[in-house]
């Protein structure tokens, strides 16, 4: 197994917006794209050199908006109620304007397949260029999601910014530790996880665990709705809280420095993440004992 990198340093911005639930309202569709652009200047004139926004930046349909037996049963969903020519506008305007600031600009959105196969669920990497340069489809999908709304994606997915490796998650995604542990071993520096709200009290608690279980830092990025109990914000490689958003319940993003020099993040970097690799490695395990009474588990004291 590969040694941990150092990482280098990038500053990271991540966002809270508002959700909107129908693909098919255009001025919706429209707001959102306008509120991501104003926080993608807010963190670009903070230094930012990359933004993360959550899972609904632009629209997250709802089960039962999208169902063609709703709205007020579940069924298969009818991805002709999206306005996809207006996503499609709106995801452009922020490449774009992506390009215009020299940010990358990590953001979620349907990606339509070819029919009659179902969307991904996606968070497009979009480079300080305007660029697509790579896609996550979520993978491990909720029951109504992989039922009803969308096709699961594959792989992992790992990108660099001035050296900082970033992986990506979303949905409900939080709740598997070998996704996470699958990005350490990838060498990502930082995960990028982007939600409408999966129990968020409980998701924040549970993105500080694997962000110190890794020894990385983890990018939580929720929407506004949820921000009074878990707002968006980076937790350090030692689990705790670098910065968060506001707690108002407004659109907002607060800006950190991956290479923060607390010594508790430096320590778990330096220290704790090289030592984890060699134990799971087995590089110092030492030759087991012959012993009769490490063999017999019912001996007596």
């Amino acid at each position: 197994m590969s040694e941990a990198r150092n990482p280098a340093s990038v500053r990271l911005a991540v966002a809270q917006t508002p959700v909107r639930e129908d693909p098919g309202d255009v001025d919706a569709l429209r707001e959102s794209g306008r509120q991501v652009r104003a926080l993608m200047r807010e963190a670009a004139a903070l230094g930012a050199r990359i933004v993360h926004f959550p899972e609904g930046a632009l629209c997250a349909p709802h089960k039962l908006v999208m169902s063609v037996d709703g709205p007020d049963a579940v069924g298969p969903a009818d991805w002709e109620r999206c306005r996809w020519p207006e996503l499609r506008a709106e995801l452009a305007a922020v490449a774009q304007l992506a390009g215009e600031l020299r940010l990358w600009t990590v953001i979620a959105s349907a990606h339509r397949l070819t029919g009659p196969n179902r969307p991904h669920n996606s968070l497009y990497v979009i480079s300080d260029r305007g660029e697509v340069v790579t896609r996550y489809d979520e993978r491990l999908l909720s029951r109504a999601k992989v039922s009803y709304l969308y096709s699961p994606g594959v792989s992992p997915v790992t990108f660099d910014v001035d050296g900082v490796r970033f992986g990506c998650l979303l949905g409900m995604e939080i709740h598997y530790p070998e996704l996470f542990a699958e990005y350490e071993r990838l060498d990502a520096d930082c995960v990028l996880f982007s939600t409408t709200g999966v129990s968020p009290g409980n998701a924040a608690a549970q993105a500080q665990g694997h962000a110190a279980a890794n020894s990385y830092w983890v990018s939580f990025s929720v929407p506004t709705q949820h921000s009074a109990t878990a707002p968006s914000g980076v937790v350090a490689p030692n689990g705790d809280w670098l910065g968060r958003c506001a707690a108002d319940g407004s659109p907002s993003v607060v800006v950190v420095d991956l290479d923060d020099g607390s010594e508790a993040a430096a320590a778990a970097v330096t220290y704790a993440r090289p030592w984890r690799r060699e134990a799971r490695a087995g590089l110092r395990a030492v030759r087991p004992v012959t012993d009769a009474r490490s063999e017999d588990r019912t001996a007596a004291f």
